[in-house]
């Protein structure tokens, strides 16, 4: 069985689009000085985009029909901001996922820092985490509504990886 590690932000929900037009209502821009953004998410209310109407591409059921495949030891490695977006991720993952491992990294810490990374698939959106994820031995599959690959192994719905990856978890193409 192979360790599966899954971001939560872009993959398992849509939510980067409406944090962004909300930084930008506030006049904040992804170049203004980081302390400006951090105080932004201090203070943001994650339970508005931490909501069904968010999940992307049918992510909580293909999530279950991986579970039931056991073909995976299954975790969530999710960036946060703030502890209290924290929080409001691992509520809402706990109302679906009783049994799964959820692994907050703060924002600025790479996620190949807090996991052993070597041998372990992580599916994100975000080529930067993959890129650093693939130079540390592990394996790296974008996930992208558009599919768009971006040079890695790319899905759009988090079952495809049954087709992705054999009954040990290893790769077949």
């Amino acid at each position: 069985m192979r360790r599966l590690y899954i971001d939560f932000d872009g993959v398992v929900m849509d939510t980067i689009p409406t944090l962004y037009r909300d930084l930008e209502k506030k006049g904040i821009s992804l170049d203004d000085d980081e302390s400006v953004r951090t105080a932004f998410f201090a203070e943001y209310d994650f339970s508005q985009v931490i909501k069904d109407k968010y999940i992307l591409n049918d992510s909580i059921n293909c999530i279950n029909k991986l579970i039931k495949s056991k073909r995976f030891e299954i975790s969530f490695l999710s960036h946060i901001n703030s502890l209290r977006e924290g929080t409001v991720k691992i509520r809402y993952l706990r109302r679906h996922f009783k049994n799964i491992t959820i692994i907050l990294v703060p924002k600025g810490v790479s996620k190949t820092k807090m996991v052993h990374s070597k041998d372990a698939i992580l599916v994100d959106d975000f080529s930067g985490n993959l890129r650093e994820w693939n130079e540390t031995g592990g394996i790296a599959v974008r996930f992208s509504k558009d599919l768009e690959s971006k040079g890695y192994k790319v899905i759009d719905r988090l079952d495809k990886l049954l087709d992705m990856f054999d009954k040990n978890g290893d790769l077949i193409c």
